[in-house]
């Protein structure tokens, strides 16, 4: 049992940091930036006059965390070469910089193997993520009546749901007092290139020889779709606590999503009059870019 709660106590950290809950992440579209201007203006902020590690902020992290759950509702099968190796772990825990990145690898890959079951594999990416978070020492956000709760809830999604939001906040604010939006941004930047590469993998991997269906349409869609979640991770980048690392992967997601703004998707897609076939050739570009990115952050 006191494995099992240090376990759940690194889920309930990474959710913290990491996924927000998908029905919160939708916005009127009134209130949606324009994302063109977010990553090329230089003095852009996510929202002026408050920190990025104000609650209110982070609790705005990309709605790509929800990655996992939105490529099951795809229709995509579960593919187990896509996760990082969790025996990598210890080589991640010697930088701060690595050791946060590759926390949000790991967040993404647990959330990847839970809505598809994979229960040994979840215990053993569990692990290794407890290694990363130790070395940040972020599980100290957590009270022992949270631990309680979870270990009550484990059975119950909608209970697990709030538990999660309310520890969102806890490790909110325990990265504010701490100053470390730095360390937040960084966990944030993992998760949101692991499930961006697992679902532009998936359509690359896309069987060949099988006609092409819904499925592969609907993956596209989503990869597609995470341009303005894109934007909003490097908004979130330049307004946090810098150092070479953020400098470096801010400058990295912006190349990006130039990427993303070059293949003129988007606009393909409004103009469409029936006749717009989408392959995975559509973004092959996209996809070399996040493979490129990923592999530099697990290496």
């Amino acid at each position: 049992m006191k494995y099992l709660t240090k376990a759940m106590l690194t889920l309930l950290m990474i959710a913290g940091l990491v996924f927000t809950n998908g029905c919160e992440t939708k916005k009127k579209p009134d209130e949606a930036k324009n994302v063109d201007s977010v990553a090329t203006n230089k003095d852009s902020t996510v929202d002026s006059g408050r920190a990025v590690n104000d609650p209110q902020i982070l609790s705005q992290l990309p709605a790509v965390s929800d990655m996992p759950y939105i490529l099951q509702n795809t229709g995509a099968d579960f593919n187990p070469t896509l996760i990082n190796p969790y025996g990598k772990a210890s080589t991640y825990a010697a930088t701060t910089d690595k050791a946060a990145l590759n926390l949000g690898i790991y967040g993404t890959d647990i959330g990847y193997l839970s809505v598809y079951g994979k229960t040994q594999d979840i215990i053993n990416t569990v692990k290794s993520a407890q290694k990363l978070s130790d070395q940040l020492g972020v599980t100290q956000a957590f009270e022992a009546s949270v631990q309680q709760r979870f270990e009550k809830n484990l059975s119950n999604k909608d209970s697990l749901t709030k538990i999660v939001n309310e520890s969102m906040r806890a490790a909110d604010n325990f990265l504010k007092k701490a100053d470390r939006s730095n360390t937040a941004s960084l966990v944030a930047t993992g998760a949101f290139v692991e499930g961006l590469y697992i679902a532009t993998q998936l359509v690359e991997k896309y069987p060949k020889d099988l006609k092409e269906t819904g499925v592969l349409t609907e993956l596209i869609k989503t990869v597609i779709d995470q341009k303005k979640s894109l934007a909003d991770l490097i908004d979130i980048l330049k307004n946090a606590k810098q150092d070479a690392s953020v400098a470096e992967y801010r400058k990295v997601l912006e190349s990006l999503y130039e990427t993303y703004k070059g293949s003129q998707l988007e606009e393909k897609i409004k103009s469409n009059k029936g006749d717009l076939r989408l392959t995975d050739k559509s973004i092959i570009d996209i996809a070399n870019k996040v493979k490129e990115i990923r592999t530099k952050i697990v290496m």
